[in-house]
């Protein structure tokens, strides 16, 4: 089975100017196949999608009760954020809890994907530091972690640290593959990253949107991470951002993680949709990596429509996303739109 199979593309006039591939694997907490695109079983890795099973262990042993960490520190901690002041503010306030400061994440810097908060940074004459990293929560979750184990600081990233192989532990189990079988890379922030089937993943969030049957302090692991996200969804990337829209859109329906490289992940929960009463869980991959993040955003809200988990004033509300979208030349006029043009397969 080819991996990809084409799911949008950008029409010019009256001619396809560009095509799109995607793959993606739509899965119910039970571990069935309810439908896909393209390989179900593509091997690929999630890059930031895989943040929410990552805090998973430091909840799970009690270290975010101890520390008396806010729900919205727990979203951050899983964010993508884009850097704005106000997610700076809510890591220095988690680093305050644990007694370190941003010399302390590995992360490293990059401007913020916010541009108001870029170009205030550029007119203050500031350089970005690693807290405007969008991954500076996840990171001090990490640190935070290594701390309350009492464990070194300075290689918290090294995938043979105590909590790196806890991390890996409880991702393997989330997503029912065996640690041998997952590949290990290294994330854009220097964290341990991890490469599995598409349906894995979407079991994994399947099971996070639905753990019961869980050992009861890993389904609550699960249930602190779900609310908090979707409690504050600003947290998780930011305000107009896909994440933060679909669950924002959702209302409690969906928790929501996109990643690097075109990767798109979501956890629907229990008694949603028809096809399962069960949480079900969607992993999407754009072939090409998706720049603009624009492709995998349209994809994911027409593989919601034609799952009939969005309703039509839902997807009013998600248009400017897609699944349709004009596209525009530099004076603001139509010449062309993008659109989906695969259907889901069905088990």
């Amino acid at each position: 089975m080819p991996s990809y199979t084409p799911a949008l593309e950008r029409r010019r006039g009256t001619r396809a100017e560009s095509l799109h591939y995607a793959a993606a694997a739509l899965v119910d907490s039970s571990g069935k196949l309810l439908a896909w695109i393209g390989n179900p079983q593509h091997d690929t890795f999630l890059r930031s999608s895989a943040k929410p099973f990552q805090v998973m262990p430091f909840i799970e042993q009690g270290h975010a009760h101890n520390l008396g960490l806010l729900p919205r520190q727990i979203s951050q901690i899983c964010a993508s954020h884009s850097g704005t002041d106000m997610h700076v503010e809510a890591v220095r306030g988690i680093q305050e809890k644990i007694g370190v400061d941003e010399s302390f994440l590995q992360c490293g810097s990059h401007p913020p994907f916010d541009k108001e908060s870029n170009e205030s940074l550029i007119v203050k004459g500031e350089k970005p530091t690693p807290l405007r990293h969008n991954c500076s929560g996840k990171h001090t979750g990490m640190l935070a972690f290594a701390k309350a184990r009492g464990l070194p600081l300075d290689n918290y990233l090294d995938p043979a640290h105590p909590i790196q192989k806890d991390i890996l532990a409880a991702f393997s189990e989330m997503c029912q593959i065996p640690v041998e079988e997952i590949d290990i890379g290294v994330d854009g922030c220097s964290a341990p990253n991890f490469s599995i089937p598409l349906y894995n993943t979407a079991l994994g969030f399947a099971r996070l949107a639905n753990p019961q049957g869980l050992p009861e302090k890993r389904a609550e692991a699960c249930r602190s991470v779900t609310s908090a996200m979707m409690a504050h969804p600003e947290m998780v990337s930011g305000f107009g951002r896909f994440d933060t829209r679909l669950m924002q859109v959702g209302r409690g329906k969906f928790v929501v993680k996109t990643g690097a490289e075109g990767y798109q992940a979501v956890g629907i929960l229990p008694g949603l949709t028809e096809a399962s009463p069960k949480g079900v869980g969607i992993a999407l991959k754009i072939s090409d990596g998706d720049a603009t993040g624009r492709v995998r955003e349209a994809v994911m809200v027409e593989i919601l429509r034609q799952f009939g988990v969005l309703s039509e004033s839902e997807l009013d509300e998600l248009s400017e996303f897609g699944p349709v979208n004009d596209i525009l030349n530099w004076r603001k006029i139509k010449v062309g739109e993008s659109r989906p043009i695969f259907k889901l397969e069905r088990a």
